[in-house]
């Protein structure tokens, strides 16, 4: 179907849609503008397509998800020893984590693999995605992000986990050898 007529047929509910969802009319014209660029972008797919309406509406809520991704940045960490006072919520606490302490050990892995890593796990881009900017298959990209989440274990039980019971789950965890500044007894 012709991008126009898809236009003609679909721009004003699907803004509609849009400005129910985030709340804010200039955002709204954004994420639309945003959508239109994908419809064009993959117009073959489209064309393709059984249900128009569901294949456009799949799109529109996957560019308002990855318009709220990007609303949230990374929580900084204080600079001071007063980590415990903070008061993080669990989402924060776990971006902090992710961006002091997980990031080093993703840069340590190949290049292939800690770029797909970084982008499925600290920028949050569906694998689909990535498999288009990484110009690979779909299941090479989710391949990469496996072997990536499993070299990024292996790092960190070699780096820093000194002690577990026979399930596999850490007991016990000292200064590790990495500098991890953590310190816990189970």
């Amino acid at each position: 179907m012709d991008t126009q007529v898809i236009w003609t047929n679909f721009h004003r509910e699907l803004k509609g849609f849009i400005i129910k969802t985030i709340k804010n009319t200039h955002d709204a014209d954004d994420v639309l503008q945003d959508v239109f660029l994908k419809i064009l972008k993959h117009q073959d797919k489209i064309a393709q397509a059984d249900n128009l309406r569901h294949y456009i509406y799949g799109m529109v809520r996957n560019t308002i998800h990855d318009y709220f991704r990007k609303k949230q940045p990374f929580a900084e960490l204080p600079t001071d020893e007063s980590m415990a006072h903070y008061d993080l919520d669990e989402q924060q606490l776990n971006e902090a984590i992710a961006v002091c302490c997980v990031q080093p050990f993703i840069q340590q892995l190949p290049e292939k693999y800690s770029t797909a890593l970084r982008m499925a796990e600290l920028e949050q881009i569906p694998q689909t995605e990535i498999a288009e900017r990484l110009h690979i298959s779909y299941s090479g990209a989710k391949s990469r992000v496996q072997r990536g989440k499993a070299q990024l274990k292996a790092l960190i039980m070699d780096c820093c986990v000194q002690s577990s019971d026979r399930y596999g789950n850490v007991v016990a965890k000292d200064i590790a050898k990495c500098g991890c500044a953590y310190t816990e007894r189970g």
